[in-house]
């Protein structure tokens, strides 16, 4: 009577499989086996499958297996362009208000440019207020007498200068100055000549804030440099920098030119400004 199997032993019962050629019979190779082993590697194989599929599900085959991924993905691209555009319209409206204070620059009209009022100031304004203080027509006398003196633009001077001391100006070309500064007769900057198509320089690192032309004159670049201070640069025969564009010092903007109306031959015009108030090229800049 032949013993009756049990599943332990049908699990265990070791088998051998021989792989024989088909003509002389040759045994090629053979491999011995128990379910339980085809059982074991069957249940691995599948799992190892499954963590992969589950895997590639989520990730690289995301957008063709998982219906909320698309909408993910959309998701976070207009977030993306939400920021891009609150960031324009930022940078846009900063621009448009330099390119405004700029335009009057060039025109000579600063009296409506806004400029930061620093706390102490404040203090300093309103205590000068009428209501604070009574003025006498006498002391009224006195201040405009002593604001058109040259002490009172050495004193106002000094104080402005302090804060951009710390900058070093390169020499915009080599040339020798055929009009100075001059504010009693409307020259807000310097007259340098030069060989013609000289190469014009940036003073110092700053952005390019105008470059256009117009008609008094001709082609002008304006660049914005640190501590409110802008450098113009007018009369040029071509601009190289567009505007936004970041220079270094000692950079070529531009080349010297005959440009405009108010010119009188190849030079360039070069003007300093800080917070709206001219300053004079030759006190930082060496020509």
């Amino acid at each position: 009577m032949k013993p009756k199997k049990t599943l332990s032993n049908w699990l265990t019962t070791r088998y051998q499989l021989i792989i024989r050629n088909e003509e002389n019979f040759a045994e090629k190779t053979s491999a011995g086996f128990t379910y339980s082993k085809i059982i074991l590697f069957s249940v691995i194989f599948f799992a190892v499958m499954f963590v992969v599929s589950l895997f590639l599900v989520k990730t690289i085959l995301a957008k063709w297996f998982d219906p909320k991924h698309e909408q993910m993905v959309l998701n976070q691209r207009l977030y993306e362009l939400k920021l891009k555009v609150d960031s324009l319209a930022l940078e846009d409206e900063r621009k448009d208000k330099f390119i405004t204070n700029f335009q009057r620059v060039l025109s000579g009209d600063t009296s409506s440019m806004e400029h930061p009022v620093h706390e102490k100031e404040k203090g300093q304004q309103a205590a000068s207020k009428p209501g604070n203080l009574n003025i006498t027509p006498a002391d009224s006398a006195f201040r405009k007498d002593f604001e058109r003196s040259d002490l009172s633009m050495i004193t106002q001077g000094s104080v402005k200068y302090r804060e951009i001391e710390e900058t070093f100006f390169f020499s915009p070309l080599t040339g020798f100055i055929s009009d100075h500064y001059d504010v009693k007769k409307g020259h807000f900057g310097v007259d340098v000549v030069a060989k013609t198509n000289e190469p014009v320089k940036c003073i110092a690192d700053g952005t390019v804030v105008f470059s256009s032309w117009t008609q008094d004159s001709g082609y002008v670049i304006m660049v914005q440099h640190r501590g409110n201070l802008i450098s113009s640069y007018k009369h040029n025969a071509e601009l190289l920098k567009k505007v936004g564009t970041f220079v270094n010092a000692g950079e070529i903007i531009s080349i010297v030119g005959n440009s405009g109306e108010l010119t009188n031959g190849p030079h360039l015009h070069l003007e300093l400004w800080y917070n709206g108030n001219s300053l004079n090229p030759e006190e930082f800049v060496t020509f």
